[in-house]
């Protein structure tokens, strides 16, 4: 098949969906399918080969922006567009993008929903006029929801059959101010109509979704992500042991959101406990210059706790040092609270063989489940902090848990796995008529 994948770039910050977009491109390829990644917006920061590389970045930030702020800019001469959309002024202005609030950006969201009839049409036109330099695609994947404004035209100019990904949209349009809000999720409702398709990464979000959006259940497929496992190398179990300064990690961005706070709070209240002697936390993930602020109030009540000195903060490490971050630890945790869609940092620490504690909460009961690769409890601080302690004070749990957990990553959560379950959705799509 002739696939293309379009997906938002994120600037200078490291990104969920970038990362899995990247490695489906990559996994794709390798199954012999001919797949064009087109990056938006700003360049992708990533941790492995980019797959992207040699292709424009369309929907360059800045026109998009300007043109959202000014009629008179929509008329720019193309000169002037085209230096905006220079590698060089996109990657200055990556650095701004991690400041970006959705509830800043709203009238903006609305407007590229609008596709065709928004404010961007002409960087719309010019995706298009590219694209039709191209191998006719078979299938387009949309990366996420909010680019659905572009399915229209996508499937009348190319003829092509289009698939949207579901990754965690409803938080980022949840946080923002009503009317304003509502607005957005019944544009989008209305213009998800467009597309053929939906991938959810979980079943959790794929009800939560298709209730809010009022899709129809066959339009909607499950689809687990999955990582790389490069560099995962296995422990045998006859060498695993607790270390003498067992370690509770966390890796993802750092920010309230992905219940940073919640889970310094935990380690607070372990620590007073002192039932597990020398215990540490590892904090690893992205740290853009929106997340500093929180970081150091963060690192502020870890000081006034008596803490801090047992805390160690790795931001925007690579993939190498990522493994081997993830493999330093004993138990793992991120304890968001906003209604996450799948949690790839979880298969991540599974694939490293650390078992993991999550709060019982959106898609986390459902991948323990899938994987028996850790443990659920409570959304509060004091409920984690006995699920991490029972599993800190019980090494043979430990070891099954991250055995399991290892196993099931290896088998459901592989890139490869992934690519081929969407290559069938895509071939079966084909097949319909309609």
């Amino acid at each position: 098949m002739n696939l293309v994948q379009i997906t938002p770039g994120a600037g200078g910050m490291y990104c969920g969906n970038c990362f899995r977009d990247n490695a489906l491109v990559a996994a794709l390829r390798r199954g012999g399918h001919e797949v064009l990644m087109v990056p938006l917006y700003l360049p992708m920061t990533l941790d492995e080969e980019n797959q992207s590389a040699g292709t424009p970045t369309f929907f360059g930030g800045i026109n998009v922006y300007l043109q959202q702020q000014s009629a008179c800019f929509r008329r720019a001469p193309q000169w002037l567009h085209s230096l905006l959309d220079s590698p060089i002024l996109l990657k200055l202005a990556a650095g701004r993008a991690a400041k970006t609030r959705a509830a800043d950006v709203g009238e903006l969201t609305l407007s590229m929903l609008r596709g065709e009839e928004g404010n961007q049409a002409r960087e719309l036109d010019e995706l298009l006029a590219w694209l039709k330099t191209q191998p006719r695609p078979d299938v387009v994947l949309l990366s996420n929801a909010l680019l659905v404004g572009f399915t229209r035209r996508l499937k009348a100019e190319l003829g092509c059959k289009v698939i949207c990904n579901l990754q965690g949209e409803d938080a980022y349009l949840d946080s923002m101010p009503s009317p304003l809000r509502e607005r957005v999720w019944a544009l989008l409702a209305e213009r998800c109509r467009d597309c053929d398709l939906f991938l959810a990464p979980s079943r959790y979000f794929a009800d939560t979704m298709a209730r809010r959006l009022n899709l129809p259940a066959e339009k909607v497929k499950v689809v687990f992500n999955g990582i790389s496992l490069e560099g995962y190398a296995e422990t045998p179990s006859s060498e695993f042991r607790v270390p003498s300064s067992p370690t509770l990690g966390y890796f993802a961005r750092m920010c309230r959101e992905k219940g940073l706070d919640l889970l310094v709070e935990t380690f607070i209240e372990l620590k007073q406990r002192g039932t597990v002697p020398n215990l540490k936390l590892k904090i690893g993930g992205g740290c853009g210059p929106g997340d500093e602020a929180f970081v150091a109030q963060l690192k502020g009540h870890l000081r006034r706790a008596g803490c801090l000195g047992e805390v160690e903060f790795h931001p925007n490490l690579t993939r190498a040092q990522k493994v081997s971050f993830l493999r330093s630890l004993t138990v793992f945790s991120v304890p968001a609270l906003y209604g996450e869609g799948f949690g790839l940092y979880l298969i991540e620490a599974m694939a490293a063989g650390v078992p993991v504690v999550q709060p019982r909460h959106a898609a986390f009961p459902e991948l323990v489940a899938a994987t028996g690769g850790g443990l659920i409890a409570e959304a509060n601080a004091a409920a984690l902090a006995s699920a991490i302690e029972g599993l800190l004070l019980a090494p043979a749990q430990l070891r099954s848990l991250g055995e399991a957990g290892r196993c099931a990553v290896s088998e459901l959560f592989t890139v490869d796995r992934m690519a081929g379950e969407v290559a069938s959705q895509c071939e079966a799509l084909l097949r319909t008529r309609d």
